[in-house]
């Protein structure tokens, strides 16, 4: 999984390529740490790369989306594709995170 995080039109743009899954679930918590670090910008999360996401990858997600809300700040979802898509609806979560 390759991550990279640039800011855009002031919001935070995480982008993921390859593969979230609990294998590379602490090189991921290393790399998104300046997204749970962010107090002051939304976040967008661009899945367009993203072939496949676990429950450790949830779960980050779920970490990043709590922070962000603490601090009256918003997190989007961008582009997933449909067989990802399909992990957030079956663990409920697609009903908690924003689409755009």
């Amino acid at each position: 999984m390759d991550i990279t995080i640039t800011e855009q039109n002031g919001k935070l743009v995480a982008v993921f390529d390859g593969y979230l899954d609990t294998a590379a679930s602490y090189n991921i918590e290393m790399a998104l740490k300046p997204l749970y670090e962010c107090t002051d910008k939304d976040i967008i999360l661009d899945c367009e790369k993203m072939k496949y996401i676990s429950s450790a990858g949830l779960r980050q997600f779920l970490t990043i989306l709590k922070h962000s809300k603490q601090h009256g700040r918003k997190v989007y979802i961008k582009d997933m594709k449909e067989e990802v898509y399909t992990s957030l609806v079956i663990t409920g979560f697609s009903n908690i995170f924003k689409f755009i």
